[in-house]
Formats: structure tokens, C-alpha cells, sequence
């Protein structure tokens, strides 16, 4: 193909989607090569969007957008065996537009929509091509090569939005050969089909109320990562996240951890009863601010997954910072076009970083940029915590004609014995210095 387009940008996700209608709105040409039979066919993630970003693009969004509940519970909880410590939380006003900014969603619903407003706009979107390989002339990238055919597509500028694999990003250097592992997040999801009021009667929940919730500890067996279920309209979507190094070490597969956690007993009436609708897996990358790739060489910008922009914290936020980094690598595009620069020249593409760092994309994986490597620094955390707190509290809270003084002394004892008091007392200093 002869023909060299301004952008070109490699996957139809929630980044390279909300820099096509950016670009588009602003007048440059912009294709979008998705390697799915349709948008949203390849992708998987646990099933909360995060709005606001979505929101500055498309103001009613809210009302348009094929959502399915507005969350307005959260829970987050630590099990062992049969016992649960959890912090619920719920909002009122959490059930008004915006819904504080935190949809559930189903991508392949999603993003179809998603991909139709940025063909609206104007930008072109086609699927089923996949991009095997970067053209590079004299140090710049200057197209793609596009499976079937090998055909060459050149572009002054490409985004790659491809995902967590980067193969691209990594076939020109900008990120090692070898992701990884303990950063490398490999993930399954379940979408189980449930009548609505049965998920309503069961989560008490009425009307469009979701609920989001997220567990750490005997849902992946102590290691590093965490079991989540989210309300849909009509089903509900089940799954687990954990790091490849943790899953090598446990020997087994992902599909013997979901059903493990399936069958807890805290988990296991919650999804009784239901149809298996969608059974997938894939990766994401929780680098953290500390080892992100470099973002950016002349004639290419990465955003989202492919970058590594994930906030691991508790917040688990990816969608807003996918589309926040999408939002300002088509402004970076835009604003050197309007001053008659080389768009894709390597000063150009230079204030993309400048522009992150401002943002709460970068502000907010900075402020927890010691989470992914505390937890694989010290896996004793999440692998003995749940068990010996949980099991401390229950003694605690079990009624009985022992004086409560004498109850306090014998767990004590039994912190002494299960953990010691200085390295209690040293591990939640790590924990507080971790997420400060």
C-alpha cells in the first residue's frame, strides 16, 4: 500500500480507541488495525470501567454506553478457610450519575460501541488484521507490516495499544526481550449467567446497584494476586489474578485455582446455580512506576497495557489510565501538528512523557510505585497474614466464660508464637511504607 496515513494505531481497545476520536475530532487521519473479529472479541479483564476519562470524551457516555450496573458497593476481604475479615463499603449517592465514575462492563458489548462513536468521528477502524512487525527506516518507525499478506501500512506516527505482550514494543527495544514474570499478571475470568433477581437477592442489591468485590489470601492460596466477583445485569463475572512467577511456584493451573476458589464457602452460593456464558484468560502487566518501558522512540508513542499502566494499589484501576494515556498521546500528536512540527519527530513525541507525569496516570502509579515489588519481595505477607489475623480475630470475637482479659493475653501469645512481636511490628512498618 502506497499510501502513508498521519496515525496509525494497533489495537481497538480502550487507549487506542479514546486516541482515534481524539485524533479524528481534531482533523488527522487516524486507521485503527484490531487484530479481533470485532472489538472486544481478544480482550478480558475483571469487569469494572472506570469512567472519568471516558466522560471527557463523550459527555453522555453514561446514558449510551451498553453498561451493565453502576457499583455502589465495594468489598474487599482476606479469607481462610471459613473465615472472613472484610472491609465493606457502600454509597448512597454512589447510585446517581456519574456513579462516582465505576461501571461494570462487558468488553465485548464495550468495546463494539466504543469503536463505533471513534467511526463517527471519522477515524477508520478495521478487524481482523494483525500487526506481525514494525517498519523501522534510520532509527524511526515508519508503518507496520499487516498479517494476511505482509502488506506494509506506513504512518508518520503509531500507537501501539497492541496489550500486555508488546511484542511490538519489545521487537524495537523499548522494553526487555523477557517480561517479567513477578510483574507479569496472568488472568482467568468466568462469566457466569444468573437471573437478575437472583443477583439482587443475593448481593442485596435493587435496581442498577453493582457490587464489586475483591479478596486476598486462601482465594489464590496465599500468593500474590486476588480472586474478584463483579455483579453484571444478568450474570456475574468471577475470576483471579496472580503474577506467572507465583503461578509456576504453586504447580498448578489457573483453572485449578478459579475452581478452588469457586468452591469456597464464602464464594460458592454466590455463583450456585449458574450457566458458564464466557470462559477466558490473559495477561496484565503490573510493572509498576519503577520499571516502566520507555514510552516512546521516533514515529512510535505506547499507551495503556502495552506501557504497563495499571495502578496495583487497592484502587486496581486500568481502564482510565489506558484511556487517560490514549487521551494525551493524541494531544502530544495534535499539538505538534498545530505548531507545524514533524509529528512523529522525536522531540514531538517527547512531551508525551512530560504530559503523563502530570496526569493522574503517572502521579498515581508514582505514589504506589513499591507495591508490585514489596509483595514479591516479601510473599510471606499475603501467604501467612490472612490465616493468623483471621484466626487471632476469631478468637477474639468467640463468646465464652473466659474473661476477656484472659483472651487478650492468650492471643498474644499466640502473635508471639505464629509471627514474634518485632517482626509483626516490622512488617506493618514495610506494609505502611508500601502503600504511603
Amino acid at each position: 500500500m502506497d499510501e502513508e496515513f498521519e496515525v496509525l494505531i494497533v489495537g481497538a481497545g480502550p487507549s487506542g480507541i479514546s486516541a482515534a476520536i481524539a485524533l479524528a475530532r481534531a482533523g488527522v487521519e487516524v486507521v485503527v488495525l484490531e487484530r479481533g473479529e470485532y472489538p472486544g472479541s481478544k480482550n478480558v479483564y475483571g469487569g469494572i470501567l472506570f469512567t472519568h476519562q471516558l466522560l471527557k470524551l463523550l459527555p453522555d457516555a453514561v446514558e449510551d454506553a451498553p453498561f451493565e450496573r453502576a457499583v455502589t458497593r465495594r468489598r474487599f476481604g482476606f479469607l481462610a478457610d471459613d473465615r472472613e475479615l472484610g472491609l465493606d463499603v457502600k454509597v448512597g449517592r454512589w447510585r446517581e450519575k456519574p456513579y462516582n465514575h465505576t461501571v461494570t462492563a462487558l468488553r465485548g458489548r464495550f468495546d463494539r460501541w466504543f469503536a463505533e462513536q471513534a467511526e463517527n468521528e471519522g477515524a477508520q477502524v478495521f478487524t481482523g488484521f494483525m500487526v506481525s512487525e514494525l517498519v523501522v527506516e534510520n532509527g524511526r518507525v515508519v508503518g507496520v507490516k499487516v498479517q494476511p499478506g505482509d502488506e506494509e501500512m506506513r504512518a508518520k506516527v503509531v500507537i501501539s495499544g497492541e496489550g500486555a505482550q508488546a511484542f511490538l514494543a519489545r521487537q524495537v527495544g523499548l522494553m526487555a526481550t523477557e517480561l517479567p514474570r513477578g510483574h507479569m499478571v496472568t488472568n482467568v475470568k468466568e462469566v457466569i449467567g444468573l437471573p437478575r433477581e437472583r443477583i439482587e437477592d443475593r448481593f442485596l442489591l435493587e435496581g442498577n446497584e453493582g457490587v464489586a468485590m475483591e479478596y486476598f489470601g486462601e482465594p489464590v492460596k496465599g500468593l500474590f494476586g486476588m480472586g474478584f466477583i463483579y455483579s453484571n445485569d444478568e450474570s456475574v463475572s468471577i475470576g483471579l489474578g496472580l503474577t506467572v512467577k507465583d503461578l509456576i511456584y504453586s504447580k498448578e493451573t489457573l483453572n485449578d485455582h478459579l475452581e478452588h476458589f469457586k468452591n469456597l464457602p464464602t464464594i460458592r452460593k454466590l455463583v450456585e446455580g449458574g450457566e458458564t456464558l464466557e470462559y477466558s484468560a490473559h495477561m496484565i502487566p503490573d510493572f509498576g512506576y519503577s520499571h516502566l518501558p520507555t514510552l516512546t522512540m521516533p514515529g512510535l508513542i505506547l499507551v495503556g497495557d502495552t506501557a504497563g499502566f495499571i495502578n496495583g494499589s487497592v484502587y486496581h484501576e486500568g481502564t482510565n489510565l489506558a484511556m487517560g494515556s490514549g487521551l494525551l498521546a493524541a494531544e502530544t500528536i495534535v499539538e505538534a501538528k498545530e505548531h507545524g512540527h514533524d509529528i512523529g519527530a522525536a522531540e514531538a513525541l517527547a512531551a508525551y512523557r512530560n504530559k503523563l507525569e502530570s496526569s493522574f496516570v503517572l502521579k498515581d502509579m508514582k505514589k504506589f510505585r513499591r507495591i508490585p515489588d514489596f509483595f514479591n519481595r516479601y510473599p510471606h505477607i499475603l501467604r501467612e497474614y490472612p490465616g493468623h489475623v483471621t484466626r487471632w480475630l476469631e478468637d477474639y470475637f468467640t463468646i465464652s466464660e473466659t474473661p476477656k482479659e484472659d483472651v487478650e493475653k492468650d492471643i498474644l501469645r499466640k502473635v508471639r508464637k505464629d509471627v514474634g512481636l518485632f517482626r509483626f511490628l516490622v512488617d506493618m512498618m514495610k506494609i505502611g511504607r508500601a502503600v504511603r
